[in-house]
């Protein structure tokens, strides 16, 4: 039986340090070739991510996975029982030090599995209903939804424009993002003001 750690942060001024460490004190020996870390969008899919992809080939039956927090596997509850499902069918355990380093691939782990994906499904729905009852009241309220007209921003750009000025010269003048000076670049967007 080997021990692997999953250790994922999101964006690269993050460190993965607090997860191996968690990890180490819980009593686990992961040794630092079993170490497996990776930057990267919880939001991607976990069989996408290049490391866990790599990570995913390396494991074999009796294998330990432990991850810190469910999210390191992913934020959607679909995307973290599919990956554990199919790490179990391969005969890897997947432990969760957030959930009592509970064993996701065993009956209480499953229905622990189940219950966080209960819960998390019941609370995305309820911010669906919460915004769209938010959207609801503000246009019957007679508040203006989307995007704001950027009014008299084509006559800035284009003054600017003639000027002899470069589109990043444009935005650091302006205050206006490289997109909306782009997009007001060309006369034939003019707006109607």
């Amino acid at each position: 039986m080997r021990t692997f750690l999953y250790a994922r942060v999101s964006t690269e001024d993050q460190t993965t340090d607090n997860q191996v460490q968690e990890v180490r004190a819980a009593g686990f020996a992961v040794e630092q070739q079993r170490v497996i870390v990776e930057t990267i969008s919880g939001s991607t899919i976990a069989t996408q991510r290049p490391q866990f992809a790599k990570l995913v080939e390396r494991l074999e039956r009796s294998d330990v996975l432990i991850v810190t927090k469910l999210d390191r596997l992913g934020r959607s509850a679909i995307d973290v029982q599919s990956t554990v499902k199919s790490l179990a069918d391969r005969g890897v355990k997947v432990h969760c030090l957030a959930l009592g380093g509970a064993d996701l691939t065993s009956s209480a782990g499953k229905m622990t599995m189940g219950v966080l994906a209960a819960v998390a499904e019941f609370e995305r729905d309820l911010i669906v209903e919460r915004t769209q009852a938010g959207l609801a009241r503000a246009k019957a309220e007679g508040k203006k939804l989307g995007r704001p007209v950027a009014t008299g921003t084509t006559a800035q750009v284009q003054r600017l424009k003639a000027e002899g000025k470069s589109q990043r010269e444009v935005v650091a003048l302006s205050g206006l993002s490289i997109a909306t000076v782009k997009r007001h670049w060309s006369p034939s967007h003019r707006e109607r003001c």
